[in-house]
């Protein structure tokens, strides 16, 4: 197993986790072309670490593991219940293993869904950029 998390920062295997998860949370969010989409994706995931980074050490510590367990196939298949490797995987397939996370009668399940939809949006909505797709115009001039 690998660490998901060193230094604040996504591993490869944590990166791998979160950008499957990006695609499936954003998806119609995202650009529909291929280069432009990946663009997106590089910048998402460069805002992802700036927010991992400012979390405390003991979150930081407890998505590590969630992240590290993710990145192995029976981690994958009994938590995310996703039987393709993250980067393999279908938009329509991610979006079915996240929706069977939210819905499953395990509390760490559910648990894990939240952490990574909500800290997936965190990332993406925290660029202003994203903010007209939500219809808001921004912070109000005092």
């Amino acid at each position: 197993m690998q660490p998901g998390l060193l230094g604040g920062r996504l591993t490869a295997a944590g990166r791998d986790v979160f950008e499957a998860v990006a695609r499936a949370v954003l998806h119609g969010t995202l650009p529909s072309t291929q280069p432009e989409a990946k663009t997106a994706l590089t910048a998402h995931m460069g805002r992802l670490d700036d927010v991992l980074r400012a979390f405390p050490p003991h979150v930081q510590a407890e998505l590590s593991q969630l992240l590290s367990l993710l990145s192995t196939t029976p981690g994958r298949r009994l938590l995310a219940g996703l039987s393709a490797d993250w980067p393999d995987a279908s938009v329509e397939a991610l979006q079915a293993s996240l929706d069977d996370m939210r819905r499953s009668g395990i509390a760490v399940r559910q648990q894990a869904y939240h952490a990574l939809r909500d800290i997936t949006n965190a990332a993406f909505y925290s660029d202003a950029s994203a903010w007209p797709k939500l219809g808001y115009p921004g912070p109000r001039a005092l």
